[in-house]
């Protein structure tokens, strides 16, 4: 047997003013010598670390691919898209005849010319591989679309929101095939529109309702005769595609009216709790005033708009701004991206004291510039922060001081993921009251130890929680909480 696989993922947020383009995947992550399975995981290869494992125990051969991944933002440049897609497309060419294909995307990616760039990526890999077993692991914020579904045998998503489960899903993924290309189950999948656009936290740990419906989707194939898998696509809220929004994959064994069926009950079941997984989210005023009256210490307040993770520039000044005009202290703050505060006060030492102005850099959604004179209190380069299996990087950084606010600046757009963003510069988060991430839940899993009480803030910004207000142009039929009765409008 021999496996190819590969990485290609960005999310592409289409309202973002930020382009994607050949540094947002050599700032982030890029492996063009075709060996980052057997260098150290990032969230994004941490599948192509199990696929070489389980194919070697197993005496397959593997060829390995690039693997490329850029933080998210706006249209990927066309001309980088269909670079990246045609190394991949050339080095299956070069493979020659494979048994298995297994691919790891995000499923939001969007070029200027492709809104759907993995079904693309997909269908070229199928129309080389017409025999072959091809599966693709997702980020469970994708738009899923036919194409996609029609190129691929076996479509796995993340289940937990934020992204610790990449590596079970791989495993997931490697044992389908597996057991598709060793004759044991022949697949079939089948996708549910559940009509709906929304953000649904899993918060593992946690309890609700989303919560027990992850729980119940991974103990289904258990319980369920002929049911391989389940895997649910919450859809990225801010890509202006066709498919944008909630769908149920339904994985069956043989039976595609099973299928079918399946993908339906589960995914009208889902839609059954539409009120109860909606997240609500207090504006940045009553969420800094809930923060503020909070008797215990820390509190984490998600600044939910300004995530680099869904494309948003991550210099807005909108929650500092709140914080000086109420003269608050004790308040840390991470990550503010950008580059030329990080070179002016690295250059400048640590202990110094100089003016900057920070932030407010990307337009409208960043909000004004603010000028501060702030005390240089740490410095790192080649910096990297835990998340899910791995350690993801977010480069040069200075903890910066003015008036009792703590605030992290790098020169590489990330997200807050955990707190050793702020603890490998020395600000000891135990000794303040009130922590600013800017990041929408995948700082959930690692902030949970040392927070008192988490807020998500619907602050302003690049992404608003609120997919009411989403300018979408493309969107086709009606869908909910638009729409109270979708099924009715369409």
């Amino acid at each position: 047997m021999k496996l190819f696989m590969a990485m290609l993922a960005t999310e592409t947020n289409t309202f973002s003013p930020i382009p994607t383009a050949r540094a947002g995947f050599a700032d982030t992550f890029l492996n063009l010598d075709k060996d980052a399975s057997k260098k150290a995981p990032n969230l994004f290869t941490e599948a192509l670390h199990v696929w070489r494992r389980r194919a070697e125990e197993k005496g397959w051969d593997v060829v390995e691919s690039i693997a490329a991944f850029a933080q998210p933002a706006g249209l990927t440049v066309q001309s980088v898209w269909e670079d990246y897609r045609d190394m991949i497309v050339n080095d299956l060419k070069a493979a020659g005849p494979v048994d298995v294909i297994l691919i790891q995307c995000h499923g939001a990616m969007a070029s200027q010319e492709c809104l759907d760039c993995e079904g693309e990526l997909m269908a070229k890999l199928r129309e080389l591989a017409p025999d072959a077993v091809v599966g693709l692991e997702l980020d469970p914020h994708n738009h899923m679309t036919d194409r996609m579904m029609t190129a691929c045998d076996l479509i796995v998503n993340f289940k937990e929101y934020s992204h610790i489960d990449a590596t079970p899903r791989a495993e997931e993924l490697f044992s389908m095939a597996a057991d598709m290309v060793e004759g044991r189950t022949k697949p079939v999948m089948a996708m549910f529109d559940c009509r709906m656009i929304g953000f649904y936290p899993t918060n593992p740990g946690g309890e609700g309702p989303m919560r027990d419906f992850v729980d119940e989707m991974i103990a289904a194939p258990d319980k369920e005769p002929g049911l391989l898998h389940l895997t649910l696509t919450h859809g990225f809220p801010w890509g202006d595609v066709p498919e944008v929004g909630t769908r149920m994959i339904a994985i069956v064994d043989g039976d595609a009216e099973q299928a079918t069926e399946t993908a339906a009950r589960w995914g009208r079941k889902f839609w059954d709790l539409r009120h109860e997984t909606r997240l609500i989210t207090p504006n940045l005023s009553d969420g800094l005033t809930k923060a503020i009256e909070h008797n215990g210490a820390p509190v984490v307040l998600a600044d939910m708009a300004d995530n680099a993770g869904g494309g948003a520039p991550s210099d807005s000044t909108f929650v500092l701004r709140e914080v000086l005009a109420r003269g608050l202290s004790s308040v840390a703050m991470a990550i503010f991206y950008d580059p030329n505060v990080v070179r002016l006060c690295a250059d400048a030492g640590v202990g110094a004291t100089l003016p900057v102005r920070l932030g407010g850099k990307h337009g409208p959604a960043s909000g004004d510039p603010i000028d501060l004179d702030v005390t240089v209190r740490g410095h790192g380069t080649d910096l990297s922060q835990p998340f899910g299996g791995g350690e993801m990087e977010f480069g040069e950084a200075v903890w910066l001081e003015t008036n009792g606010i703590d605030i992290i600046v790098n020169d590489t757009r990330t997200q807050c993921f955990s707190p050793q963003v702020f603890e490998r510069l020395g600000c000891k988060l135990a000794d303040r009251k009130i922590v600013v991430v800017k990041s929408s839940n995948h700082f959930y899993a690692g902030f949970v130890p040392v927070a008192e009480e988490i807020i998500h803030c619907a602050t302003p910004g690049t992404l608003t929680p609120d997919a009411t207000t989403v300018p979408y142009t493309r969107r086709t039929g009606a869908w909910w909480p638009k729409d109270e009765d979708p099924w009715a409008a369409s």
